[in-house]
């Protein structure tokens, strides 16, 4: 069963550059330095093809996140900016454009590191005015994207917050994350740890020129397991859906059959979230491998950033149905909230990071 939109009615680059003379695609070198705050050196190495890293020291890594917001925590920490993982679909992109880069590629391939960020969080933690608050990481960009794997920044960040008996939530894309996995069940006996996984395909080939620094849906299916064979929980962020390219019933039946074989602990799902900076890019992405998709999506969005609440609502019954199916009923997914304080909502998929509330903005 799918969705059918055509029943609907139609209702250095600088930042402000038009990605209409963008598309997706490797990202040519970049000479010029960006007057980043704290900026210690901007490289480029051959392990890293296309991707410059600009090394900041941070005043302060521990972010709070404005009252009123809808988002289930309070504080997070983002030791990246930017991010090599380069997911057409991101919501994250337009948040590089504050730093003077495009949302585009220079989001991929135009990563900012605190490379003292372990260092920083550990004096913030230690203030006598800290209320060792939940924090959450992942929320604007992966701590375990590629990068990580040259700076080793999160084994310093968990030791920080596990030390000063601070509970954290994790969501990543990286596989880069088993490294940390003794460390984290360490952690797991001084402080709450959640741990998830984003996972929202299993189509292989799609993957590849959705998400292409990512690991493979397979290599990520791998990394749940052995999360919860080491005795840890590990909830799925099964976003964004992708309408008419992952929402089928086959891709569905897929996904939460494989997410149940790991051992995944919830899934949250949800569709595809299309705001300013992520849309025009995801469009131009859809034109050049899916053309034929372009006038229904425009129809399916019209303005907005969400698809139609006739489409969600349908997608919401479906993802219901094979979750019942596969044993995930009642599960909260993972949405960076502490799961012994954790509810459900009573009627379909939960909103979660990943998908802002209108009016949110991603968290730094």
């Amino acid at each position: 069963m799918r969705w059918d939109a055509q029943a609907l009615s139609p209702t250095r680059r600088p930042a402000s550059e038009s990605l209409d003379s963008m598309a997706p695609g490797p990202a040519p070198a970049m000479d010029a330095l960006l007057p980043l705050a704290g900026l210690v050196r901007s490289i480029s190495t051959p392990e890293f093809s296309g991707v410059t890293f600009h090394e900041v020291t941070a005043k302060s890594v521990l972010n709070k996140v404005p009252s009123g917001s809808n988002m289930p925590f309070e504080w997070t920490v983002n030791p990246y900016r930017g991010c090599s993982h380069a997911c057409v679909y991101c919501f994250a992109r337009k948040t590089h454009t504050y730093l003077e880069f495009d949302p585009g590629r220079d989001f991929d391939s135009q990563v900012v590191v605190k490379i003292n960020a372990a260092e920083v969080l550990r004096k913030e933690l230690a203030k006598p005015s800290w209320e060792r608050h939940q924090v959450a990481l992942g929320t604007n960009t992966d701590p375990y994207q590629r990068a990580e794997g040259r700076y080793a920044l999160m084994p310093g960040i968990i030791r920080a917050l596990a030390d000063s008996g601070t509970p954290f939530s994790i969501l990543t894309k990286g596989t880069l994350l088993a490294r940390d996995i003794p460390l984290l069940k360490h952690a797991a006996t001084q402080v709450p740890v959640d741990l998830g996984i984003s996972l929202a395909m299993t189509n292989e080939d799609l993957a590849e020129i959705v998400e292409p620094g990512t690991p493979s849906p397979r290599a990520r299916l791998k990394l749940i397991a052995r999360l919860r064979e080491a005795g840890l929980g590990c909830g799925v962020m099964a976003m964004p859906i992708l309408p008419w390219l992952t929402d089928s019933d086959e891709a569905l039946e897929s996904l939460f059959s494989e997410l149940a074989n790991a051992g995944a602990t919830g899934v949250t799902a949800g569709a595809l979230y299309l705001k300013p900076g992520t849309r025009e890019w995801y469009m131009k992405w859809l034109a050049a491998h899916h053309p034929e998709l372009v006038g229904r999506y425009r129809r399916l969005y019209g303005q907005g950033s969400y698809a139609s609440k006739e489409y969600r609502s349908w997608l919401s019954a479906r993802i219901n149905h094979f979750k019942a199916k596969h044993g995930f009923t009642g599960t909260q997914g993972f949405s960076h909230r502490n799961a012994r304080s954790a509810t459900t909502p009573a009627s379909g998929p939960e909103p979660a990071v990943g998908t802002p509330l209108p009016g949110q903005e991603p968290l730094f």
